[in-house]
């Protein structure tokens, strides 16, 4: 059986990220050895907002919230990558879906193999140097001040799923519930 016969009897053949079902083609997840495994059936829409980020549509990415819970590896690294990225942007709702989206070990690993967008900016290292990706757990090394949210984020709180910005002395995560920006010197990368 072709890969493509095998993708769209795998997701009846409806797009694996928004459901659509028309202009179906197969999408090699990279790094990819060009099996089913490794692929994703998607529609024209999502394969050009993919392969051209600079045309990217945020609202057709709430399709997300559903394909988000795959039980197919590509399909979570391919949700995990395009809500990475729509976080950069600022979409709050994408950083929301991605602290609850769990990739085990190796999917997690798959997904951060080959996401472009590191390579734009010099890569954010925390106070021991090791550096950090979106996704990253970190642990705060100092008690933080958050000014405009009223609290002290203790030395010892665990920051997780954080994403990178534009500037690689800072990430954001969430704190209490807040979402905030921390300098990277005042962080350790858990494991």
């Amino acid at each position: 059986m072709t890969i493509e016969k095998t993708l769209m009897q795998r997701a009846n053949s409806t797009c694996e990220l928004c459901s659509a079902t028309e202009n179906l083609s197969v999408f090699e997840v990279a790094p990819s050895d060009s099996s089913a495994e490794q692929s994703i059936l998607i529609c024209d829409t999502c394969n050009s907002q993919i392969t051209q980020p600079d045309t990217i549509d945020v609202n057709h990415w709430r399709c997300l919230n559903d394909s988000m819970w795959s039980q197919t590896p590509a399909v979570q690294v391919m949700a995990w990558r395009q809500l990475t990225q729509l976080s950069s942007m600022g979409e709050i709702w994408a950083q929301d879906l991605l602290d609850m989206l769990y990739l085990d070990e190796e999917t997690q690993a798959w997904a951060q193999a080959e996401t472009g967008s590191d390579d734009d900016y010099p890569p954010a290292k925390d106070s021991n140097g090791t550096v950090l990706n979106a996704g990253d757990n970190v642990t705060l090394i100092k008690d933080l001040d958050v000014k405009g949210a009223g609290f002290t984020a203790k030395r010892g709180t665990a920051v997780r799923g954080i994403s990178l910005t534009s500037n690689p002395e800072q990430i954001e995560g969430r704190v209490n519930g807040t979402r905030i920006v921390l300098l990277t010197k005042f962080l350790k990368k858990q494991g």
